[in-house]
């Protein structure tokens, strides 16, 4: 069972905080969503190296993943007027639900797309097209069918599979930390891609 790292969850909190206070700062907002993506890939693994999973934890991970993921990505699609409201609001449904009621049944996979994934690219996506509207809202469109669908996605154990997994994960956190914004953008959305287009050809366990 998979736990919630506490770092994990104390970016979820500070996501809500910003987007409390200094509604208008998205660039900001999108750092923090690609730091809670990597330490999403990341808390699992601590947890099992520390022996430290339990229901709590797993509770914790759940709503760090449902802040971060949902709600705090959700507004990035500026939620103006009835339509980009509905879209919006369908986002943090969709993520709901994924968190809540996709379960494959089969070891190691998930039914539809882990909402880290559509986080990462959402916010590449804003970094790259300086927040353009209409572009992220198609993406979050498609982004929602893909959460929605029952197709199958392997466990994103990146940090305890293969070599080449790991040294893509010490690239994202490279890139998030010290790359200028277009560089650590574009591996971000390269990697939130190829696992959404290629999942088990690149992405499984035994790829």
């Amino acid at each position: 069972m998979k736990s919630g790292d506490p770092p994990s969850f104390a970016l979820s909190v500070a996501n809500l905080v910003k987007w409390g206070f200094s509604p208008r700062q998205y660039q900001h907002s999108c750092w923090l969503l690609l730091l809670g993506f990597l330490l999403d890939l990341a808390d699992g693994a601590v947890a099992r190296q520390l022996d430290a999973c339990s229901a709590l934890g797993a509770k914790l991970d759940d709503f760090a993943d449902f802040t971060t993921f949902g709600l705090g990505t959700a507004l990035l699609l500026k939620p103006q007027g009835v339509l980009g409201g509905l879209l919006t609001l369908t986002y943090v449904l969709a993520v709901f639900a994924r968190l809540c009621f996709f379960s494959s049944g089969i070891p190691f996979t998930y039914r539809g797309l882990p909402c880290p994934y559509t986080s990462a690219l959402l916010a590449s996506t804003f970094l790259l097209t300086g927040g353009h509207v209409a572009l992220l809202r198609i993406a979050a469109a498609a982004m929602i069918l893909f959460m929605a669908d029952c197709g199958f996605y392997p466990h994103d154990r990146v940090l305890e599979s293969q070599l080449w997994k790991k040294l893509v994960y010490a690239g994202g956190v490279v890139a998030v930390l010290l790359a200028p914004t277009a560089v650590a953008a574009v591996y971000c959305l390269a990697w939130a891609t190829s696992y959404i287009v290629f999942p088990f050809a690149l992405w499984s366990c035994k790829a």
